[in-house]
């Protein structure tokens, strides 16, 4: 196969060789496996660059969506359990999945319904926006539980969050009707000594 993707037929290798050289190309075998094989005359160097820019191009646009984490203590105050909280929200926006720890020290190990009880006012808060994708475990000092953002929940919001045409022609009639009233209320002469104002 030539390099503007012209069929030259099948040709003996020192042949293909030749042609590839006369045009300053190199000879890539395209399809080993063929019968017979196929190889296509191009400049590999620039073919190398050109694959490397893609995978670069994708690999930039892909979205890297990870495990986040964020850690908890069974004697948390109510503005730091808010704050992780919100922080937990975010990411759950940001469609990350949260891995939420429970650290025990000491004795508090022994009390891991403190540790449930954090973990379930965390999943309620979250309420729709996420589903409990591994139920809270203790794995050895530590409660785990990791919460996954629900997509039907955030397709829903957004269809709700968008107005339809309808709506939004059915306020802009109101708001005009609206100006209409108002200029008829006020009419020539109708100044508040009786005079036209």
């Amino acid at each position: 196969m030539a390099s503007d993707g012209e069929q030259l037929g099948i040709k003996q290798l020192v042949e293909a060789l030749s042609i590839a050289r006369r045009q300053d190309l190199d000879l890539v075998e395209v399809a080993p496996m063929a019968n017979p094989p196929v190889c296509r005359i191009m400049d590999y160097g620039k073919f190398k660059f050109d694959e490397a820019q893609k995978a670069k191009e994708s690999r930039r646009k892909s979205v890297h969506l990870g495990i986040k984490e964020m850690k908890y203590r069974p004697k948390i105050g109510p503005g730091d359990f808010d704050t992780k909280t919100r922080q937990v929200a975010r990411f759950l926006d940001e469609g990350h999945k949260v891995k939420i720890t429970i650290m025990f020290r000491g004795r508090e190990v022994y009390h891991p319904e403190l540790g449930k009880k954090i973990l379930d006012r965390i999943a309620e808060q979250m309420g729709e926006s996420a589903k409990v994708e591994a139920e809270p475990k203790l794995d050895g000092r530590n409660m785990i539980m990791v919460l996954a953002p629900d997509k039907r929940a955030k397709q829903s919001a957004s269809s709700r969050a968008t107005p339809s045409k309808a709506s939004i022609q059915a306020a802009a009639e109101a708001e005009a009707q609206a100006v209409v009233e108002a200029r008829e209320e006020v009419a020539p002469g109708d100044g508040p000594d009786g005079t036209e104002g």
